[in-house]
């Protein structure tokens, strides 16, 4: 902690480059809010000292099994509710699913802890990772199953950020989950997409954690200084009418998810203690793999995924061994906390940005057609009296210049609208942003 710290101080005291876009002023968390190395490490083994935390293994074994692990957890989350004078409210969520990794139906539970925000269920903002746990046979549900950093390092993500932020009041409802199933079929996620959806939650967004805490890649090179967010363009939500309406907008890289992802990268930009690049992947997922964030992408939320710089493979989805001089498992040994922390704070800013903004626009239209002007509307959002509306030429792919306004609509004279993109972003009053709304699109199918 000591070392993240001393690096917060050396960037605040340097100059910081200028932007072409006016974002918000820094929100790195004061130094009390500093996620601790030694605090995840700890929630870590903790972890692993259930043995295995496969979704098959017993859910009542007090001290092995997946059931001790959430327990655990929910025992954490209770306790920073004391400590915060009830201000989160704990909850499991259950569902009996079958398929072919659990042919005989397993029941599902997720842990989740909600700290109600003062915009209710309107304004939801998701973190969450997955608690469950497997060695190389997907079925094997006896053997010790570490799960250090898949997903050990999200789940103390998770639990770290909800002991921290737990301590602040947001406009924003967050909704700390633990999930299990993952490894099954991404369940957990499902039902916690669908139960988001059957509430009439308004999901703003949700950042999924798995695999955040390894720095050693599978080639032996080191990368300390990145993390991966993963978000989809095209909305696998929208109808064939919404589809076609948006690739005559030319808006294939702006869905909600991908403004979720460009919103990370400028809040990283803006806390360069953390050291990290937000190297933002478009694609909803790594390639051909899947993670619990994409059962929310089905529901039209929006969605993003953190996963390390570079991932190990010897070290995942693997039985505790040793072949022709190679160690394979995923142990508490091959992390590195330090950075960890670090993504860990990178999220804990990032709720901050979206947690104290008001909800983005559902929805923003163009008008300009054979003119040289462009007037660029959106729908208010209840108590918003200011948005910020950025543009770019449409052959950049980052926004380049911003106004901010109020009213619900602004004309931007020479700006043609065949040459250039526009997108609005709601702005509370103290200057937090929400995600930027793509102009152009039918209103989102939530």
């Amino acid at each position: 902690m000591d070392k993240l710290l001393k690096k917060i101080a050396l960037c605040a005291a340097a100059p910081m480059a200028l932007s072409a876009v006016a974002f918000p002023t820094p929100l790195y968390a004061q130094s009390t809010d500093a996620p601790d190395p030694a605090s995840l490490k700890n929630y870590v083994e903790k972890l692993v000292s259930f043995g295995t935390r496969h979704t098959l293994s017993s859910p009542d074994h007090p001290t092995r099994g997946i059931g001790a692990a959430r327990k655990w957890a929910a025992s954490e989350f209770q306790k920073f509710s004391q400590e915060c004078g009830n201000c989160l409210v704990q909850e499991d969520l259950s569902r009996i699913f079958t398929g072919p990794r659990a042919p005989d139906g397993v029941n599902v539970v997720d842990v989740l802890a909600i700290q109600k925000g003062s915009a209710g269920f309107d304004h939801v903002i998701i973190i969450a990772g997955h608690i469950d746990s497997r060695v190389s046979d997907a079925l094997d549900f006896t053997s010790d199953a570490p799960g250090a950093n898949d997903d050990g390092s999200g789940t103390a993500l998770v639990i770290e950020t909800a002991r921290l932020l737990s301590k602040h009041k947001f406009k924003a409802t967050i909704v700390y989950a633990l999930l299990s199933g993952e490894e099954q079929g991404l369940w957990g996620g499902t039902l916690l997409a669908e139960t988001a959806r059957a509430r009439g939650w308004n999901v703003s967004a949700m950042l999924n954690n798995d695999i955040v805490g390894n720095t050693l890649a599978n080639n032996g090179t080191v990368v300390d200084d990145r993390v991966r967010v993963f978000s989809e363009g095209i909305r696998i939500s929208e109808n064939h009418a919404e589809n076609l309406a948006r690739r005559g907008s030319g808006g294939e890289d702006d869905g909600p998810s991908r403004s979720l992802m460009r919103a990370i990268k400028a809040v990283s930009a803006k806390n360069p203690a953390l050291n990290l690049e937000v190297f933002g992947v478009r694609r909803p997922d790594r390639f051909r793999r899947g993670g619990d964030h994409l059962p929310s992408l089905q529901m039209g939320f929006p969605a993003i995924r953190f996963t390390v710089g570079a991932e190990n493979y010897k070290y995942q989805h693997q039985d505790l061994r040793t072949e022709d001089g190679i160690t394979y498992g995923d142990t508490v040994d091959r992390m590195d906390f330090d950075y960890l922390s670090r993504v860990t704070a990178l999220n804990i800013a990032t709720i901050k940005q979206l947690g104290n903004a008001p909800k983005a626009p559902s929805n923003a239209s163009l008008a300009g057609a054979v003119s040289s002007d462009t007037t660029v509307s959106w729908t208010p959002v209840k108590g918003v009296n200011q948005y910020r509306v950025y543009y770019r030429r449409n052959d950049k792919r980052d926004w380049t210049g911003s106004r901010l306004v109020t009213g619900s609509s602004a004309k931007f004279e020479n700006m043609i609208v065949d040459d250039m993109f526009f997108g609005v972003a709601s702005v509370s009053p103290d200057g937090h942003e929400s995600i930027i709304t793509f102009a152009g699109l039918p209103q989102r199918s939530r």
